[in-house]
């Protein structure tokens, strides 16, 4: 996605969080294993049934930043500006004003707890942070949209340490900001960078120390760090402008990389792996038609090339993170078309302007998931409407939607909400530019 895995993908930093009454809780960016696969969210047969049920509401400022939910807290990182936000696709705008992230009670809203910092921006879509608090035990580590990395006491949100990006790795934030979601793995907080050598930094997720540094892209990019197993190893993923690269996640000593050249810098995708006749395979696109499939070595860390770059083929994910399904790759195009792709041919099998419109809107956004246990898929559509439904070999299959919040940002001439929401014990935690809402969505009785 802009601002901003299949059921064979799960980032093995995090492979269990479990509050005490034994749910799964939203740590980060996509949920615990980083694959937006929610364990604790029964969905009901429709919403005309069991319509969802507004639990609580409270304020909030601009931004795309999802919300995190971890030990019976929400946080939220958002903008406080007077400023007009609107601007332009591919056109940066100076506005002025506040970053802030939040600690509020997941039960009633309230705050705990509040910290919030100037910061100018000089980016394309200023309207807040893109990317996702992320809670490890008693720390919460935010990234602000012009690169401030800061690691917070949980309980009351003391700065235990904080990087200014830009400033201390000579660089500048990417057209739409630093969007790459950090990675927490063991000790090591993962980050993208920027910067001569320092495309991406491991920093001791305590102090701060940096541990290691790799690499140089002639941009960012937007891609989140991607644990994977493959080849007899841990294997640490991450695609630039100008390569899709694996690295030793201990030390950050290149294994492989294959070139890929995205236009204007847009590279936004988690890479997704899918296993498929005993092999695995791990796809990654962006923005004008680029697509790449590779299929990994399963006797040491090593990639060849399936196919790349082929005109109308598979899906080219721009603001949503696709979704894998046994051999089908579910998602977004460019295009804003909703697409079902087999692999590894790459072949489209259906596309359709839903869950949106009845003809595809550019860059529409529906974020996709897929609740365990469930033939069934959730997704929340930038018109603010939860939706149902099914997603096949044969296409998509709509059950029930309904309208949970408005959509307040400005995009290609339309009104959009383009924020991931979060999961915990059934509740959805849903923002927009003006307010974080908890729903009720699986039936209480379950």
């Amino acid at each position: 996605m802009r601002l901003f895995a299949g059921c064979q993908f799960m980032s093995l930093a995090l492979l269990t969080v479990l509050s005490s009454t034994g749910f799964a809780e939203w740590p980060g960016w996509m949920g615990v294993g980083r694959d937006n696969r929610p364990t604790d969210l029964t969905l009901p047969s429709d919403f005309q049934a069991v319509p969802p049920a507004v639990l609580w509401k409270a304020p909030a400022a601009g931004g795309y930043a999802g919300p995190a939910v971890q030990g019976g807290n929400v946080y939220l990182a958002d903008y406080q500006t007077s400023a007009d936000s609107t601007v332009p696709n591919f056109e940066r705008k100076k506005i002025t004003g506040r970053e802030r992230v939040r600690c509020l009670d997941a039960q009633s809203g309230e705050e705990k707890w509040s910290h919030a910092y100037p910061v100018s921006y000089s980016i394309s879509y200023p309207a807040g942070p893109r990317c996702t608090p992320i809670v490890d035990g008693d720390r919460v580590y935010t990234l602000g949209a012009e690169g401030e990395l800061i690691c917070f006491q949980a309980s009351d949100g003391e700065i235990k340490w904080s990087k200014n990006l830009p400033r201390e790795y000579s660089t500048k934030p990417a057209l739409w900001g630093y969007a790459s979601h950090p990675l927490i793995d063991g000790e090591k907080l993962i980050c993208v960078v920027g910067g001569t050598g320092s495309h991406l930094v491991a920093f001791n997720k305590r102090t701060g120390e940096e541990l290691w540094r790799q690499g140089t892209a002639s941009e960012q990019g937007y891609v989140p760090p991607t644990i994977i197993q493959a080849g007899g190893v841990r294997q640490l993923i991450i695609a630039n402008p100008d390569a899709v690269s694996s690295l030793d996640p201990e030390s950050g000593k290149p294994y492989w990389s294959t070139p890929y050249q995205a236009t204007n810098g847009s590279i936004i995708m988690s890479p997704v792996t899918a296993q498929i006749d005993g092999k695995t395979y791990l796809y990654v696109a962006g923005y004008s038609n680029k697509n790449l499939l590779l299929e990994l070595d399963d006797r040491k860390p090593a990639a060849t090339v399936v196919w790349q770059d082929i005109n109308k083929h598979a899906l080219s994910p721009v603001n949503v993170q696709p979704i894998v399904d046994g051999k089908m790759l579910y998602g977004f195009d460019q295009n804003g078309a909703l697409m079902g792709v087999e692999l590894p041919s790459g072949d489209r099998q259906w596309q359709t302007g839903q869950p949106i419109a009845e003809r595809p809107l550019r860059s529409a956004t529906a974020f996709i998931l897929a609740p365990k246990g469930d033939d069934r898929y959730l997704m929340f559509t930038e018109l603010g409407d939860l939706v149902i439904a099914r997603l096949t070999t044969e296409g998509y299959e709509e059950i029930d939607r309904t309208n949970v919040i408005e959509p307040t940002s400005v995009a290609f001439g339309r009104r959009v909400v383009w924020s991931a929401p979060a999961v915990d014990q059934g509740r959805l935690f849903i923002r927009n530019d003006n307010e974080v809402i908890c729903l009720q969505v699986s039936p209480k009785s379950l």
